[in-house]
């Protein structure tokens, strides 16, 4: 948990996500609201989108996935196969 004290989360983005916010990385600073994976999105663009995927630490994660200094987080959207 990150309540109470200054943490730094980098924040990479992948295939369309990364078009679609117009960068391939963020660095989040923050002293107690960022909690949990879905609390990054949420800090830096709002809602997140349905089917999201994460990972933290570049294991999968889900948007309930605790966070704490130093994690690298990145997300991606859904993935298909054939």
């Amino acid at each position: 948990m990150c309540r109470g004290r200054q943490v730094t989360i980098t924040v990479l983005y992948f295939a369309r996500l990364r078009e679609d916010v117009g960068r391939e990385r963020d660095e989040v600073a923050s002293t107690g609201d960022v909690q949990t994976v879905g609390d990054v999105w949420r800090g830096l663009h709002g809602e997140p989108p349905a089917r999201l995927m994460a990972a933290v630490n570049q294991a999968h994660a889900r948007l309930d996935t605790p966070v704490a200094d130093g994690d690298e987080v990145a997300f991606f959207p859904p993935v298909t196969g054939g």
